[in-house]
């Protein structure tokens, strides 16, 4: 065999591994949320469609979006998602095993609502992220109303019901310029696994929003 016939060969199997792995993550259409101990408004809030992700090793999340979300006004320095309003309703993400959240802390499996914040701006949240937007998760069960506004210390000392621990359960949103035409995860240069979709706004706009259900901060 000829050196450079056995550089190409040697090529492919460095390669195939990785294009196995990165098939072997998809994402389809599931139908509405159902959770049992789900308030009916906040079902009747959600899309009537949501998106199942799989890994290598099976059924990762689900996710619903909510139907349609009040546009607010962010003005804080740093934020990106400027049109949702601080503790908005986004939706509901339900983990069919253990997992962590983007701060590398436990979370069981269950279902979560997901509620729009931003980072503030201390010196205990530096560097996590490139942009201050994150998403807050709240057991299904106590957050019954999807309309609610909570202020922050209210809405993270909440979320510690997720992790059990001083820190409220998060997920990293990340910023992306156009929403895709249909919902979508893709693997960043970190191998976090980002979902990203079109959120639409009660004022019928298309707000594109990405965030990362697998993987945690460097730091």
């Amino acid at each position: 065999m000829s050196r450079r016939a056995l550089l190409t060969l040697i090529a492919v199997a460095l390669i195939a591994p990785i294009h196995a792995i990165a098939a072997d993550n998809k994402i389809e259409p599931i139908g509405a949320y159902a959770e049992a101990g789900a308030s009916d408004a906040l079902k009747k809030a959600l899309d009537s469609k949501g998106w199942r992700v799989s890994l290598a090793d099976g059924a990762y999340c689900d996710i619903w979006l909510r139907g349609s979300v009040a546009t607010g006004k962010t003005d804080q320095p740093g934020a990106v998602y400027t049109s949702l309003g601080e503790s908005s309703l986004i939706g509901v993400i339900t983990f069919e095993k253990a997992t962590t959240d983007f701060r590398g802390q436990s979370i069981k499996p269950g279902s979560y609502t997901l509620r729009y914040e931003i980072h503030p701006t201390d010196g205990n949240h530096m560097g996590i992220s490139p942009i201050r937007d994150f998403l807050v998760m709240l057991p299904v069960a106590f957050d019954d109303d999807p309309d609610a506004k909570f202020k922050f210390e209210e809405l993270t000392k909440a979320s510690t019901k997720v992790t059990g621990t001083n820190h409220p359960g998060v997920l990293s949103l990340v910023q992306i310029d156009s929403a895709p035409a249909a919902a979508k995860i893709d693997a960043d240069d970190s191998n976090h696994i980002v979902f990203s979709s079109a959120l639409k706004s009660q004022s019928g706009t298309t707000i594109p929003i990405a965030f990362i259900v697998k993987g945690r901060a460097e730091q």
